[in-house]
């Protein structure tokens, strides 16, 4: 196993952070982020940064968190036992983008990388992350491309990766409650320790970049396309639907939340505006009624 260098990672995941935010202002052509640096009372800290009204984007964040702990939270110590009672570093950027076309698909990206430790033991380490796709309206030919080059991705490090981290994302992101995927999938992974440290943070540097090759040209195709207010409150609510996950559902913020992480950065993943209507039945044979008769759920789009 190669060693782990936890101060190489910290580099990658700030730089990360500064390039896709260069690459996300030069889409949107008006609005800017707003960084805000912050300080962990148990140690660490991040600079989450938020764009609003832009020409593109509606609201959008991208965080970078560096923080330590004497306990991993109960979040992640139910999924892995074995990490009770040991004290972890968690490194990673973190990104969610609303756009304000509701062509265009809202994105989400994470790459992550954690540490725990215990004296007398050995480490415990690991990489996580992905991205997926939640369109309101949906288009087969953006779903193609995103799974294409998801798929580009992974291909360099085995044959069968592709597969399953697009399998992981569609049980992943999987509204129980609802019966329905969040969007469109793309690639989820977690626990990747094997074959060793070097292998894992390539693949993880490999994800993390690809994330604007693969979100940028769908939104540049979608971002001038014609609409009005009857597609402006369908994506509202369909909105709902991505605060539900996120509260209800996703490790990511219960591990932020129960770690005493800062709220606001958390939070910033929420949507400007999100509507609930009750027991809403969209119009049969409309754009609406075609997002979850087509391309919502588990589905191979490279076939």
């Amino acid at each position: 196993m190669s060693t782990v260098d936890i101060s190489a990672v910290v580099a990658f995941m700030q730089q990360l952070q500064d390039e896709i935010c260069a690459g996300l202002e030069l889409a949107d052509g008006r609005a800017s982020f707003v960084e805000d640096r912050w300080q962990k009372a148990s140690g660490g800290g991040g600079r989450s940064r938020v764009m609003v009204d832009g020409a593109v984007f509606e609201k959008g964040g991208v965080n970078f968190s560096h923080v330590r702990g004497d306990n991993m939270p109960g979040s992640a110590t139910a999924h892995r036992p074995e990490l009770a009672g040991r004290s972890y570093q968690a490194v990673g950027v973190s990104l969610v983008m609303h756009p304000d076309n509701p062509y265009v698909p809202t994105s989400h990206a994470n790459v992550r990388f954690f540490v725990a430790e215990k004296a007398g033991e050995a480490p415990i380490w690991w990489f996580g992350g992905g991205f997926d796709l939640t369109p309101c309206y949906g288009f087969r030919e953006d779903c193609v491309d995103w799974h294409r080059a998801s798929k580009a991705i992974c291909d360099g490090f085995g044959p069968e990766r592709y597969a399953d981290y697009k399998a992981w994302c569609d049980r992943y992101f999987y509204l129980k409650h609802r019966d329905e995927t969040r969007g469109v999938g793309g690639l989820f992974f977690d626990d990747l320790n094997q074959p060793d440290f070097a292998s894992c943070f390539e693949f993880v540097k490999a994800v993390g970049r690809g994330y604007l090759e693969a979100y940028l040209p769908i939104v540049k195709r979608r971002q001038d396309t014609p609409y009005g207010e009857r597609e402006k409150r369908f994506q509202n609510y369909r909105r709902g639907r991505y605060v539900e996950f996120n509260l209800v559902w996703d490790r990511g913020t219960l591990f932020g939340l129960q770690s005493g992480g800062r709220t606001e950065s958390i939070l910033m993943s929420m949507p400007p505006v999100a509507h609930w209507l009750y027991d809403y039945q969209p119009k049969p044979g409309s754009a609406e009624a075609a997002l979850s008769e087509q391309f919502l759920g588990a589905r191979d789009w490279l076939t």
